[in-house]
């Protein structure tokens, strides 16, 4: 039985006057999104509200109702839960656009999204964009997500030529939700283990902290205190962009048990206090 310690949150920053970031913990759903909207006059906000929303809104449907009406499978390859996840992102892409495309003032909106969600012992990872989705694992920090953007897929292509490209280009996304009526997203699905900490943020994080600044933290810390610590990190180190992360660390039955126990005996010890009052 796999037991999740989580926590989530957001930061305007120290530059940017409004949060187009938006995060959402559903623990209940075993689901953890982060969205980074982008399009002016508060367009990103409301394009990565309708991000999260309309996932969250989409897999709630079978926590519900088990004969809910699913969409196609569309990959073959993943599992149901994948499938699920998959067709959320799609769904809500589909909202995004359709919403641009009707209101002049949201035309061009658009946002990232990186999604984890649990399946027994599994995790199942999807992104559109470059936000990041870390796991650290054993003392080392990996990238699961990929990111979409014009630097990393000329790396991946022309590893030996990486550096000619300038930096200009390294939030050039090359996916986003909502930009046109289909989207690709990446996915991938992995065991978890005891002690697995997975951090997903939106790159006003991963621009300012350093990967194995982050594992550092994120390992000596609780999820809470390590959202504090790393936001903090990124405004004290300029804050130009909105700031968000979800930090999720696992653990197992065992661990609900000693939790169980604890609240038990505090319990046994206020019950008796008050009677001997």
């Amino acid at each position: 039985m796999v037991v999740i310690q989580s926590a989530g949150l957001t930061d305007v920053g120290r530059k940017r006057k409004g949060n187009e970031d938006r995060f959402s913990i559903k623990d209940e759903l075993g689901l953890y999104i982060v969205a980074d909207g982008m399009g002016g006059h508060a367009a990103g906000e409301v394009a990565s509200k309708i991000v999260v929303d309309t996932i969250n809104e989409y897999m709630d449907r079978f926590q519900q109702d088990e004969k809910a009406e699913e969409l196609e499978d569309l990959d073959q390859t993943l599992s149901k839960d994948g499938n699920r996840l998959l067709s959320g992102i799609h769904l809500a892409n589909k909202s995004v656009y359709q919403l641009s495309e009707k209101n002049p003032k949201l035309r061009g909106m658009g946002s990232t999204v990186s999604a984890v969600l649990f399946a027994g012992n599994t995790s199942i990872i999807a992104n559109v964009g470059d936000s990041p989705v870390y796991l650290i694992r054993n003392g080392e920090i990996d990238l699961l997500s990929v990111l979409h953007t014009v630097q990393a897929e000329h790396k991946a292509l022309h590893p030996d030529n990486a550096r000619k490209i300038s930096e200009n280009f390294n939030h050039v996304l090359t996916r986003a939700m909502g930009i046109s009526e289909t989207v690709k997203p990446d996915l991938s699905e992995l065991q978890i283990y005891k002690d697995d900490i997975l951090i997903i943020c939106s790159d006003g994080l991963s621009d300012k902290v350093k990967p194995d600044e982050i594992r550092d933290i994120a390992i000596s810390c609780s999820p809470r205190k390590t959202c504090d610590n790393l936001i903090q990190i990124a405004n004290d180190r300029g804050g130009e962009d909105n700031i968000t992360l979800i930090v999720i660390r696992i653990g197992n039955n065992r661990s609900i048990i000693f939790h169980l126990k604890k609240l038990i005996d505090r319990f046994i010890k206020i019950r008796k206090i008050i009677m001997n009052r």
